[in-house]
């Protein structure tokens, strides 16, 4: 069952809580979009500073809006086009601190001033993104990266 603890504030232990209660929620759940709509309200109600997280996920060679927190939002990016289409095309994570400065990047929300693109890998193939947005330029550093990889590897496992 899922219990809710406190943030410590300290962000590597807050990152490790966050990933116990992640396993909670997921523990005996099978359904991938009640997976997903609970990790990305759960990251919703963890980050600070963000105005959009959410997932797309692979379909017919192009990501398709999943399961998100935050103002409507592109609903399909083709491969290869913006963070989200890079990181699948890379299959990489992609943290870009100012995303006027990345070449091809899709404007969704104005608002957006950073972003971090984590790729969900099942079975070697692109299963979608972990896409999360910030209104400040700089706002994700590399613990935000490894926890959210970390996160994204939970997931992972849980999806299958």
């Amino acid at each position: 069952m899922f219990k809710t603890e406190k943030y410590t504030g300290s962000q590597e232990k807050d990152y490790e809580l966050l990933l116990k209660q992640l396993n909670a929620l997921n523990e005996g759940e099978s359904d991938h979009v009640a997976i997903l709509s609970n990790a990305a309200a759960l990251l919703n109600q963890f980050l600070s500073e963000i105005n959009w997280v959410g997932f797309y996920i692979w379909r017919e060679n192009e990501l398709v809006l999943g399961p998100f927190q935050g103002l409507p939002a592109c609903i399909r990016i083709p491969y290869g086009k913006g963070v989200c289409g890079t990181a699948v095309s890379t299959k990489t994570t992609q943290r870009i601190a100012d995303v006027s400065k990345f070449p091809g990047h899709i404007a969704c929300d104005s608002a957006s001033q950073s972003e971090l693109v984590v790729p969900i890998i099942k079975n070697d193939t692109v299963y979608g993104v972990l896409d999360i947005d910030s209104p400040h330029t700089e706002r994700f550093d590399e613990i935000d990266q490894r926890y959210m990889e970390a996160f994204v590897h939970q997931l992972e496992q849980a999806l299958n």
